[in-house]
């Protein structure tokens, strides 16, 4: 199984792009806007070509075209469903169009909708769009980047309308949840950090907002409450723990490693990226700069581990793995990865101690073995072996590397788990004949 954190698909657009609060979650400027309805407002003086530039770097470091952009649509148009866990809801068009989209805003108003989740109308945003985050990006920031998004050519693209059942659908009901969750705020850097690690904090913390996706434990859509960065499910996808845990998280990487894994989707001895966080990597950290994404790796490692979370196998770990796991193991996964799970360098990823393996859920191993995974840099295919297996097995492989070669992980893994995986139809499905098989590895001594 060719993993690592979370993984990559050429097609960009479908089922696993809905990240309800992932991907981002970088959704939603639910704004109507209606020429009938609003006033001319003054015009502002142009903007150089230099901030212009610059806001479409910060456009690109938001990922904002991933959620504003339908299947098949207009960049920035809108359209994209978001599935929430309260009914489906879709992002508005962020094109200056001035009949359905921001054309007749101003920068106080895009800087109300990112500072602080209030729309055009005054009205309260709900938080698929990620504004508990971008309330911490600077007003010169915000500003540059709605001189970009004002740039771009007009396109006319009516707002769908959201189908949240009730009493989610009554925007009123955002007062107490904007009371309990939402802190609106400037970054504040850490005095006893240095410029680089507070740089990417504000990255991660801000247009980033990395913790929409690995953060844990959501209450009602709220993920600042949460485990910060300490991994969480997302779409059938498990986003990792991005602090130092040596076990789950980042602790035994090296900064060179994160920084090419995050900008490149892989790196030397740890692997690819799996599900949602390839799409982030493809449209927003492999297109800015090696110093933001290095800075960005830089405050990943400075976060602390929970300090519950202990070194040692859980208490249930072997004692739930399945007596067949490792014939099931041997016969469809060892000629890749190995009787001991060691892999092939720089060819095909170990899974004794691979971070993905070994996450907080089995939902990477799964949705893997189900789907399979393109090439990604040095790193072979994978074909989706799952095709040829019943639920049951694939929750017996999974559950077996998740326990087997020191890997520590719970085997939680069961058949309805699979199940769901299968009907989800992911758009990361590759390789999908049951007679494709990975090809024999050349040292026999395995």
């Amino acid at each position: 199984m060719t993993m690592r954190s979370e993984g990559k698909s050429s097609a960009r657009r479908g089922t696993i792009r809905s990240r309800s609060c992932l991907r981002s979650l970088a959704a939603a400027l639910l704004v109507a806007t209606s020429p009938a309805a609003l006033a001319a407002t003054p015009s502002a003086a142009t903007p150089s070509a230099s901030v212009i530039a610059r806001g479409k770097y910060l456009v690109t470091m938001g990922d904002c075209a991933a959620c504003h952009t339908a299947a098949h649509g207009q960049p920035f148009a809108g359209g994209y469903r978001l599935d929430t866990p309260f009914g489906p809801m879709f992002t508005p068009n962020i094109t200056p169009d001035k009949a359905t989209g921001i054309g007749w805003m101003t920068e106080a108003d895009f800087y109300k909708v990112m500072h602080d989740g209030i729309g055009y109308h005054g009205e309260y945003l709900y938080p698929s769009m990620p504004f508990p985050w971008f309330t911490h990006v600077t007003r010169a920031d915000d500003d540059a980047i709605f001189a970009y998004l004002k740039s771009l050519k007009p396109v006319h693209a009516p707002k769908k309308p959201s189908h949240l059942a009730f009493p989610f659908n009554i925007r009123a009901g955002l007062v107490a949840w904007r009371a309990a969750f939402f802190h609106p705020g400037p970054f504040k850097p850490n005095p006893n950090a240095s410029a680089a690690v507070n740089r990417g904090a504000y990255l991660v913390q801000g247009l980033g907002h990395c913790g929409a996706c690995h953060n844990s434990n959501e209450l009602l859509g709220n993920t600042k409450l949460a485990g910060r960065l300490q991994g969480g499910s997302i779409d059938g996808w498990y986003a990792p723990d991005l602090t130092a845990n040596m076990h789950q998280g980042t602790g035994s990487w090296t900064v060179p490693q994160l920084v090419d894994f995050l900008q490149h989707g892989h790196a030397p001895d740890q692997g690819v990226v799996l599900g949602p966080m390839a799409m982030v990597v493809h449209d927003s950290l492999s297109k800015v700069s090696r110093q933001d994404v290095h800075d960005i790796a830089l405050y990943l490692k400075s976060l602390p581990a929970k300090a519950s979370i202990s070194s040692a196998p859980p208490p249930t770990a072997l004692a739930g793995a399945h007596p067949d796991g490792g014939n099931l193991f041997i016969s469809h996964c060892s000629s890749c990865h190995g009787l001991n799970g060691e892999g092939m360098k720089g060819k095909i990823p170990a899974l004794a101690g691979n971070g993905a393996v070994v996450a907080g859920g089995p939902q990477n191993v799964i949705d893997v073995v189900l789907h399979g995974l393109p090439a990604q840099g040095p790193y072979a295919p994978m074909p989706a072996v799952g095709v040829s297996l019943s639920d049951a097995q694939i929750a017996v492989i999974t559950n077996y590397v998740r326990t087997a070669w020191g890997n520590n992980a719970r085997p939680s893994a069961g058949p309805g788990d699979v199940g769901k995986a299968r009907d989800a139809a992911s758009n990361l499905s590759m390789l999908s004949d049951p007679n494709t098989h990975c090809k024999p590895i050349e040292n026999a001594s395995l």
